[in-house]
């Protein structure tokens, strides 16, 4: 059985909102809280991160920070690759979404001939680029680097120079190259799209899942269709941003929308997709304590965290 290895990435360059970076922490004292021993349990290490950057203002207005965040995908991508190298699952919890990207490089510079299969379960989508992104946030970006999108067809931003410069090689981070094919990736509960996001779901027929599915035919079942849809990857990463929960719940988070999941939901969900035997990492991000009067976000996270983590531990070993 690989042995569970926790991975701490504060970072928060690709967030618009700030206060992401303190996520970690704020789980951290919801174990305390909930009078867990949870990160005594495991190994963790702390990804290095480049937060003091946000002091100097951002200078790529189509995509903020970019420079900080390539250097936070190559940390995050050699982290994880030696994680898994050493023969232990890469758990990760993260700031902003944007250094997702840096695992899903990881995994795929440790296993270059896999077919990488990735659950997205998040309110957006995630798949903007520099020439879409309507903010210039590049935690809306991170599957757009892993693809290796640049979607110009829908194009509204004309950025330039260095902006271009660094985009092209963060889609080399790792491996040169695509990690993922965009019909191996699986949405569930995304629903705060734009239009040029929306376009790539169709162009490419992006599997997606409503959270009116997990409603109504229950996390269990939902978990059965999400792996079935990627029944021909070998391996399988899943991302979990906890703005996929209800925003009624995930105050604690910096884009919180309504119609989400709930806790449970969440929680069931994710305990049941990483029992299977191809789920090779599992990340949760986006938890914002400095929104959060009573760290309820952070409480919430961490008992969907802990759960997940227990069905890991759990799965049968496997015969080499």
């Amino acid at each position: 059985m690989k042995e569970i290895k926790i991975i701490e990435v504060k970072s928060e360059i690709g967030a618009g909102t700030r206060g992401a970076s303190l996520g970690v922490e704020a789980m951290k004292i919801a174990s305390l809280d909930l009078k867990s021993d949870f990160f005594r349990t495991y190994d963790s290490v702390e990804v290095e991160n480049v937060n003091e950057l946000l002091f100097d203002g951002a200078k790529h207005s189509y995509a903020k920070f970019i420079d900080g965040v390539l250097i936070m995908e190559e940390r995050v991508c050699l982290e994880v690759y030696e994680t898994i190298w050493d023969d232990n699952f890469p758990f990760v919890i993260a700031g902003d979404h944007s250094t997702a990207y840096g695992t899903i490089s990881g995994i795929k510079k440790a296993n270059p001939g896999a077919r990488l299969g990735v659950v997205w379960i998040d309110a957006h989508a995630d798949i903007h680029t520099p020439y879409t992104t309507p903010s210039g946030n590049m935690h809306g970006m991170p599957l757009a680097m892993a693809t290796g999108i640049d979607n110009l067809e829908c194009k509204v931003n004309d950025p330039k120079g260095e902006t271009l410069e660094y985009w092209e090689q963060l889609k080399n981070v790792g491996v040169p190259g695509a990690k993922v094919y965009p019909e191996d990736i699986v949405y569930v509960a995304v629903r705060d799209l734009e239009k040029p996001e929306n376009y790539l779901i169709n162009k490419h027929n992006i599997n997606f899942i409503e959270t009116e599915d997990v409603k109504k035919l229950g996390s269990v079942e939902i978990a059965k269709r999400v792996l079935a849809m990627l029944d021909h990857c070998d391996l399988i990463y899943i991302s979990f941003d906890v703005d996929s929960i209800d925003s009624r719940v995930s105050t604690g988070t910096g884009t919180p929308v309504p119609n989400g999941l709930t806790v449970d939901e969440a929680k069931a969900l994710n305990v049941e997709l990483v029992k299977d035997p191809r789920v090779c990492s599992w990340e949760i991000v986006e938890v914002n304590p400095t929104l959060d009067t009573e760290n309820r976000m952070a409480e919430s996270a961490f008992e969907i965290l802990e759960a997940t983590a227990k069905s890991i531990a759990s799965r049968p070993v496997m015969a080499e």
